[in-house]
């Protein structure tokens, strides 16, 4: 029986052993493959198909995204009204995103109710008809949202740092502008639903409580289309990074305070640097106890909060500082995040320091892990980064391991302010 007089033994949370419960795999009679983590006591379930139909394949700004936005507005046998209906009157929740290499379509219900959904997602995959009023309606609503965005000085400046990284033209670097979304057209939506979603590549992801015939259930409604296994091959598309790094926009006159973004280009997860890197970010600038959070928040007063992070992107990525401060010190601000990279490269970190930030990268896995969504939402990044099991183990590994010497090596590699692309939007 437990003893509820004495205190438990305190475990830091750099001595756990973390485990990844593995997925199973199904394949569908078409080829198209399933990850399956069968877990949890709750009778719900999270279905989630992922297409190789991001804008890397568009040819035209802004179709990936109108085409996976108006995947639920209109059959050849439902209106998007009756879409919607169907799958609210189960008390579920089907939506659809889209990303940079990959478009999403997703489902949350009751496992008892999945088999009434599922046929409305196979058709939604292969009957959609976008409508000619439901595009001007998506337009409309798009343009509106895009005129009031652009007044903030926030989303300004998160266009144009990733268009300074990566290049205008480039899929990390482009952004939807007016003129773009007013000239999309039915018959280059049709032509792109096509190729990328009722022709195109695709994954599946499920987890939760699952049904004893949930492979029954999905190669019934999905393992008769014409989908394809991913490739996870996406074509090469070179960046091309602005040539200026130093950038100061007024956006709008009356504004008290500035969007800062600095950034630079930074490898993906393949490069040997970047999982120790990850650790030196979170030191950095990654939780609300890092240098740049105790420093220009806690110490100088200067922004409510300030973070550093590496960009999720698949191809190639970006190592990012945002925050948002008083228009008279936003020069004073950018100047204190030098600082501290200075100081990175010229310090060991303390032991005490290093050890919080292990503690705490340790504990935020572990809170990870809890739930099937988690986990498959784990191995989804694994996967699509085209990846396996080992990169989890050698991730919580290079927590554990790496020491103050190799933070301050990979310091001075990485942290030096002129590889910064340095950007306040006022």
């Amino acid at each position: 029986m437990m003893n509820r007089k004495s205190a438990p033994k305190i475990t830091e949370a750099v001595n756990f052993t973390l485990n990844l419960k593995p997925y199973e795999t199904l394949v569908l009679d078409n080829g198209v493959k399933v990850y399956a983590i069968n877990e949890g006591p709750q009778d719900i379930i999270q279905i989630e198909i992922v297409f190789s139909a991001g804008n890397w394949f568009e040819n035209k700004n802004g179709i990936a995204g109108a085409t996976n936005f108006m995947l639920k507005n209109g059959t050849t046998q439902k209106t998007a009204l009756q879409i919607n209906e169907a799958f609210e009157y189960y008390g579920t929740f089907c939506s659809r995103h889209c990303y940079n290499e990959t478009a999403t379509l997703s489902l949350h219900t009751l496992t008892k109710y999945l088999h009434h959904l599922l046929p409305v997602m196979q058709e939604l995959i292969s009957d959609s008809v976008f409508p000619e009023n439901e595009l001007e309606l998506f337009k409309q609503n798009s343009l509106q949202k895009l005129t009031v965005n652009l007044r903030n000085a926030e989303f300004v400046a998160g266009r144009l740092i990733d268009s300074y990284v990566y290049g205008e033209n480039h899929p990390y670097g482009i952004y939807t502008r007016p003129d773009t979304l007013e000239q999309l057209t039915v018959e280059e939506l049709k032509l792109f639903y096509n190729q990328y979603y009722l022709n195109g590549e695709a994954v599946l992801f499920v987890s939760g409580n699952l049904p004893e015939k949930i492979f029954e259930l999905l190669n019934n409604n999905f393992g008769k289309l014409s989908l394809k296994p991913a490739t996870f091959h996406y074509p090469a598309k070179v960046a091309t990074p602005s040539i200026v790094k130093k950038y100061r926009i007024e956006n709008d006159k009356t504004s008290v305070q500035g969007a800062i973004r600095l950034a630079q280009p930074f490898p993906n997860r393949h490069h040997p640097d970047f999982k120790k890197v990850m650790l030196l970010n979170c030191l950095f600038g990654g939780f609300f106890g890092s240098r740049l959070m105790s420093n220009i928040r806690e110490d100088k007063g200067f922004t409510y909060g300030i973070y550093s992070y590496i960009q999720n992107h698949l191809q190639q990525s970006a190592w990012l500082i945002s925050t948002e401060a008083g228009k008279d010190v936003c020069e004073a601000t950018i100047s204190e995040v030098y600082k501290e990279m200075k100081a990175l490269t010229q310090k060991h970190v303390g032991k005490d320091e290093l050890l919080l930030v292990k503690n705490y990268m340790m504990g935020t896995i572990l809170g990870d892990l809890n739930g099937p969504f988690q986990i498959m939402g784990r191995w989804k990044n694994i996967i699509l980064n085209q990846l396996d099991e080992t990169y989890f183990y050698d991730s919580v590994k290079a927590i554990k391991e790496t020491t103050a010497e190799e933070l301050m090596e990979l310091s001075k590699k990485y942290l030096s302010p002129e590889q910064f692309y340095e950007l306040v939007v006022y």
